[in-house]
């Protein structure tokens, strides 16, 4: 599972400069945005993925899938959206979109004015029997890019919807999905730390879900940062007994399935 922040926001942002000049006859709705940063992400990763494999004479293949995450339409966060996508607006052109499109804006950083869309939690994963279906012969599954894309269930037919899924917390539902042992979340840096950025910062090694929570709730982690790889961490593990949940560095993966280094969640 990987994000795509630059990469829907730089689609987004193109596709609709595209139409507001009329280039295009169509305005690219934010679904058909995160399905293409899924293909685009998803190509150069299994290829990254398969010359590596082929480098160590491994029998394996990787691919891509196209992945449809499932939301509740009643979910809060559709009356409050919060995450901020695509270019900077002025406040005439904001209040514009406003009227025409019904958009959500906000003014962003004091740099103009953003569309902002619900970032709802998954309850399911469409795909999840295909993946399964392929962990079980062997590949290596690329799935639920950007945190999927958003869809809500009618009568069986699922229809995308304007909203962005956390990519961590959708890296946990399929993680659930697939059964895994360990959830593995791959950052910028080897652990989560406790006052961070202070003078008193501290690393944590392992933890229990339990004490997590608990500096949680005392705001030790950043909404923007942090945060969400904490809760998918805590909701994971506390979905079944045995499970671990891994925050670490990318450059400590390897040692961080051995809990060896790492912040270790049980």
């Amino acid at each position: 599972v990987h994000g795509n922040g630059p990469q829907v926001g730089m689609i987004n942002t193109g596709l609709n400069f595209a139409y507001e000049s009329g280039a295009i006859h169509t305005d690219m709705p934010l679904t058909e945005c995160v399905a293409l940063s899924q293909g685009y992400i998803g190509y150069h990763l299994q290829n990254a993925v398969q010359a590596e494999l082929m480098n160590r004479n491994i029998e394996k293949k990787a691919a891509t899938i196209i992945t449809q995450v499932v939301v509740d339409p009643k979910d809060p966060a559709f009356k409050n959206p919060t995450k901020p996508i695509g270019r900077f607006y002025s406040k005439d052109e904001s209040e514009a979109l406003i009227k025409e499109k019904k958009y959500f804006m906000i003014e962003d950083s004091s740099r103009g004015y953003r569309r902002v869309v619900p970032s709802p939690a998954p309850i399911d994963i469409v795909e999840k029997d295909i993946i399964i279906s392929m962990l079980k012969t062997g590949h290596i599954v690329i799935a639920a890019g950007g945190g999927g894309i958003p869809v809500i269930e009618k009568e069986g037919i699922y229809e995308g919807i304007p909203a962005v899924v956390d990519k961590d917390l959708a890296a946990e539902k399929l993680a659930e999905c697939i059964d895994a042992d360990y959830l593995i979340i791959l950052t910028a840096v080897d652990n989560v730390s406790l006052n961070y950025g202070k003078p008193n910062q501290c690393a944590l090694g392992e933890v229990t879900a339990k004490k997590l929570f608990e500096y949680k709730n005392q705001g030790h982690f950043a909404e923007g940062s942090m945060l969400p790889k904490v809760n998918a961490a805590i909701k994971f593990v506390n979905s079944r007994k045995d499970r671990v949940a891994v925050i670490t560095s990318l450059k400590k993966a390897n040692e961080a399935v051995k809990r060896k280094v790492g912040t270790i969640i049980v």
